[in-house]
C-alpha cells in the first residue's frame, strides 16, 4: 500500500517531534503493509512555512536515517497545502511541492469555516494543469451543510481523500458516518492515514482498507490504497487510472446490500440527515 498523507518529516510542523518518534512510526507503517509514504507536513502561511527545498532537505535526512536502520519504507516528497493566495504561482515556481512532483496536490480546506471561494481555487488549480487532493472533508465541520459542494469538485474532476482513522471510528461517530458515506457514493479516491502520531494518530492503514473492502468490494478499495496512489507517483493523468464509483456499483459487489450497518446505524441517531 501507499500512504500519500502522513506528518512523518521530524520537527516540521505538528507531526513527528523528533527522529525517534519518526523511526517509530515508519516502522508501524511497514508492519502495516505499506511500502510508500508521502512526508506531507503543512505549509501554513504564518503558522508552518515550509518550501518545497526545506521539505526535500528533510525527506533526504530521513531517508537516510531511514536506510541506517533497515527500514524499507520508501519516501516521496509532499505537503499538506493550505489555501493561499498564490498556489498556482508557488507551485510553478518550486516553493509548493506536490505529491512526489507529479500533477496532484494535496489541497487542505479550512476545518470549521467554509471558504468563501474555494471552488473557484480549485477549478483555478485545474485549469493550470494540475489535480487537487481535497484532504479529508469528512473531518470539517461545515461538511453536513456542504456535502454536495464536494460532490460537485468531485464529479468536475477533483479527488477526494478520506482519513483511514475516520472509516474505522477511530475519530468519532459524525467524521465516521461522512467518511463512510464518500466511501459507500463512490467519491472517495485515496484513502490516507494523516498520522501525527505513534499513538494519537497512528499510520494504520490495513484496517481501512478492510473497512473499505467490507463495503465496496475487493477491487475499488484496492484502488484506494494501491492502484490511484501508485498513479499519483507515477503521474499518470486521471483518465489512465481507475474512475471514481460514483454511485455506481462495483462490479464484484452486484447483488450487494445499500448503506453499511455503521451508516444505517448513524442515520438512525440523525447523523448526516441534514446534509445537501
Amino acid at each position: 500500500m501507499l500512504d500519500l498523507h502522513y506528518h512523518l518529516l521530524p520537527g516540521i510542523d505538528d507531526g513527528a517531534t523528533d527522529l525517534a518518534m519518526a523511526l517509530e512510526m515508519a516502522r508501524m507503517s511497514v508492519a502495516d503493509g505499506v511500502t510508500t509514504v508521502a512526508c506531507t507536513p503543512h505549509i501554513y502561511p504564518g503558522l508552518y512555512d515550509n518550501t518545497r527545498d526545506g521539505i526535500v532537505d528533510a525527506i533526504a535526512r530521513l531517508q537516510a536515517a531511514l536506510d541506517d536502520a533497515g527500514i524499507p519504507l520508501r519516501l516521496v516528497e509532499g505537503a499538506d497545502v493550505h489555501l493561499d493566495p498564490g498556489l498556482v504561482e508557488g507551485i510553478r515556481g518550486g516553493r509548493i511541492p506536490t505529491l512526489a512532483g507529479s500533477r496532484y496536490l494535496l489541497l487542505e480546506p479550512p476545518h470549521h469555516v467554509a471558504p468563501p471561494n474555494f471552488e473557484g481555487v480549485v477549478f483555478e488549480l485545474m485549469a493550470a494543469g494540475f489535480i487537487p487532493v481535497v484532504t479529508h472533508p469528512e473531518r470539517l465541520s461545515w461538511v453536513e451543510t456542504h456535502y454536495d459542494l464536494f460532490v460537485r469538485l468531485a464529479r468536475r474532476g477533483a479527488w477526494m481523500q478520506i482519513t483511514a482513522g475516520a472509516l474505522t471510528g477511530r475519530f468519532g461517530r459524525r467524521p465516521g458516518y461522512w467518511a463512510a458515506r464518500f466511501v459507500d457514493e463512490g467519491h472517495c479516491m485515496i484513502l490516507a492515514t494523516d498520522a501525527h502520531h505513534p499513538r494519537r494518530r497512528p499510520p494504520l492503514l490495513a484496517e481501512a482498507h478492510e473497512a473499505a473492502i467490507a463495503r465496496v468490494g475487493a477491487e475499488e478499495a484496492r484502488h484506494m490504497v494501491q492502484t490511484r496512489p501508485a498513479g499519483i507517483v507515477a503521474n499518470l493523468a486521471p483518465h489512465e487510472l481507475p474512475p471514481a464509483l460514483d454511485g455506481r456499483l462495483p462490479a464484484d459487489r452486484e447483488g450487494a446490500r445499500g448503506p453499511g450497518p455503521l451508516t444505517r446505524m448513524l442515520r438512525r441517531v440523525g447523523i448526516g440527515r441534514r446534509a445537501m
